[in-house]
């Protein structure tokens, strides 16, 4: 179970279990939920997170540290913080702008595979590991912004057609593994992909 797991993580890490979030195809995996009925195998990659509300948990309480210490007037500390916040929420936009903007390319990455497989044509497996490792970066991505109002609703956008994405690829692996495919047609799609910044080896 993902709960045992989360036990084992906490040995080795000090990360207690409460405060830890398992994924795995970029879905978080509940702690009574067995990892072999999610097709969790020997070697397959598992991403275990701090808890998000662990996480703001601990900026609230560095934010409650620093109030105390802080201006001498409460206009000042309101005023100081207004500016903060003003910062904070920019930020936020900008870096899920950001990760649209990768997320719109991986898409066409995607879309392109799609209508490979939906020819018939047999993509090389490597294809579909190389996007869904690129679908993850964006998700990691999403998961370190700290975000609140519209920004937190554009992560969560955002989030939302990550996973998208990564149940169609699932979906196309499997059609193009389908050994009633035509096999004679194996072809790469990658040499289409050679500007994509993506730091890894197609």
């Amino acid at each position: 179970m993902a709960g045992e797991l989360k036990k084992e993580i906490y040995q080795k890490t000090g990360l207690e279990p409460d405060k830890q979030k398992v994924l795995f195809r970029v879905k978080e995996k509940e702690d009574r939920e067995h990892l072999h009925s999610a097709a969790v195998k020997d070697n397959s990659k598992v991403l275990v997170l701090e808890n998000r509300a662990s996480k703001e948990k601990k900026i609230e309480e560095m934010m409650s540290s620093k109030q105390k210490v802080g201006e001498t007037t409460a206009s000042k500390e309101n005023k100081v913080e207004e500016m903060k916040e003003s910062e904070e929420m920019s930020k936020a936009f900008a870096a899920v702008a950001g990760v649209r903007k990768e997320v719109d390319k991986l898409s066409e990455r995607v879309a392109a595979l799609e209508v490979a497989v939906n020819s018939g044509t047999k993509v090389a497996d490597e294809e579909f590991v190389v996007s869904a490792e690129l679908l993850m970066r964006e998700l990691l991505k999403l998961d370190g912004i700290e975000a609140e109002g519209e920004a937190k609703f554009q992560r969560k956008a955002e989030v939302r057609r990550v996973q998208n994405f990564h149940e169609t690829l699932d979906k196309l692996k499997a059609r193009n593994s389908n050994p009633f495919s035509n096999s004679s047609k194996a072809v790469s799609v990658t040499t289409k992909w050679g500007t994509f910044d993506s730091g890894m080896e197609a």
